[in-house]
């Protein structure tokens, strides 16, 4: 096929010998299989920030680390140079992660590098060679529904061990191998811990991919993992070999009123005998009768 302009530098350069066939055109990227060598490889093409159809994109940016201080200014400020390094930052989020889930063992596409704005990286296939399907393309059995679903949970646990949050994970991110389940498109990844809405993107990802495996094994509709793996996330708990249960108690316990008011008296009570001390003169006290 003719060389897309994006991919001719690569070529130029000896990264990529051959563009073989596009694979598909996302939201944020249009992805071609390619030959490096021997081996069969895929190239993400990110689009440019007016092209792509990415919703609340600054969501996503938040709370994303930029060594450089001039870089993070300039990128605050909204200037020219500031624009173009918030899209170097996004384009390179999605290499970054795949590297950090690959060393948590998490099952991701073996990343070769980003370059002006293409990622290489590792074709997931069948068995027979082919193009691996997408979730949503394949049909499951009950008992392979909660064997994947239960992977997958693992995999978002150890994401979320290494501060990550996927933040569009459902069945047309998530590719079905030999193997089972690898999860792909990275270059929303938020930060956990920096970024405020990493808890309700976090549930939302779990119960999106649970809805769907909840489609072939109706047993998993009523299970509660989002909330169970942040509770353990928030109190420390979190670890990438936690047994989770799919279940969660919220605490329903009310409040007890009369506990709470005297609290807030005593607290009353001690500051103003701090202010007493300080000015050397009486002051009356809140009694509770």
């Amino acid at each position: 096929m003719k060389i897309p302009k994006r991919l001719q530098p690569l070529v130029d350069d000896g990264l990529v010998d051959e563009v073989i066939s596009q694979l598909m055109s996302g939201k944020e990227a249009a992805v071609y299989i390619v030959r490096c060598g021997p081996e069969i490889r895929c190239a993400k093409v990110y689009k440019e920030a007016n092209k792509r159809s990415f919703k609340q994109a600054v969501l996503y940016q938040e709370g994303r680390k930029v060594r450089n201080s001039r870089r993070a200014r300039a990128m605050e400020k909204g200037s020219k140079f500031g624009r173009n390094e918030q899209e170097y930052t996004w384009q390179t989020a999605e290499v970054d992660a795949l590297y950090r889930l690959a060393n948590a063992d998490v099952r991701v596409p073996q990343a070769y590098g980003c370059i002006d704005g293409v990622l290489l990286m590792e074709l997931i296939t069948d068995g027979e060679g082919n193009v691996a399907p997408r979730l949503n393309d394949i049909s499951l059995s009950v008992d392979q529904a909660l064997q994947h679903h239960a992977v997958v949970m693992q995999y978002v646990t150890r994401m979320l061990c290494v501060g990550l949050v996927h933040g569009d994970l459902s069945e047309f991110n998530v590719l079905v191998d030999e193997n089972g389940p690898v999860i792909i498109d990275l270059p929303q990844a938020i930060d956990a811990a920096a970024n405020n809405n990493a808890q309700g993107m976090l549930e939302r990802d779990i119960n999106n991919i649970t809805s769907y495996y909840a489609l072939h094994a109706p047993q998993l509709h009523d299970s509660q993992y989002a909330k169970e793996i942040w509770a353990m996330y928030e109190n420390g708990e979190l670890h990438p070999e936690v047994e989770l249960t799919g279940q969660f108690e919220e605490n329903t316990q009310a409040a007890d009123v009369d506990v709470v008011l005297q609290v807030i008296e005593a607290a009353w009570n001690e500051e103003q005998e701090h202010q007493q001390r300080l000015r050397g003169d009486e002051v009356p006290t809140v009694s509770g009768s």
